[in-house]
């Protein structure tokens, strides 16, 4: 009888700590927000909570060692004509608001329209939520290599 407790218990328990690790083995893990987490392509899966328009694309390619950026996009022309866009950004830490990039484009274009908070960056995906206007949220997932467009 004594076995049989034990065995039992012993069952109870790895079956616990097996599901304890399945649920943290969902999470994604946090990263650091840093440029060099940040760097890579990126792919703009979400506005506003809400899919892009059939057709419509952002891809953003940070670069690390140097700070820049290139955007590829469709979002404010034509849709059958895109844009490539480059640029420069910058990190800083802000001890009330987190991380937060910032960016100015090449050939005199200025600065981005806003700055923005990078948050629930993971290795897959990142959130960017604009300084002045916290309702205007980006989603970002991260890919591999551009489409041919």
């Amino acid at each position: 009888m004594k076995h049989s407790i034990a065995a039992i218990l012993s069952l109870s328990l790895a079956l616990l700590f097996s599901s304890c690790s399945k649920e943290k083995a969902e999470q994604p893990v946090q990263l650091e927000v840093n440029r060099n987490n940040i760097s890579g392509l990126w792919q703009l899966s979400a506005w506003n909570g809400q899919s892009l328009v059939e057709g419509s694309y952002l891809y953003i390619e940070l670069v690390r060692n140097d700070e820049t950026f290139t955007i590829w996009q469709n979002l404010d022309a034509f849709p059958e004509i895109g844009r490539e866009i480059t640029g420069y950004y910058s990190l800083r830490k802000e001890l009330a608001l987190g991380d937060i990039i910032s960016g100015k484009y090449d050939h005199d274009a200025g600065f981005w329209k806003d700055d923005y908070i990078i948050s629930k960056l993971t290795a897959t995906s990142m959130t960017w939520v604009s300084l002045s206007d916290p309702s205007f949220v980006q989603e970002f997932v991260r890919i591999e290599s551009l489409p041919e467009f």
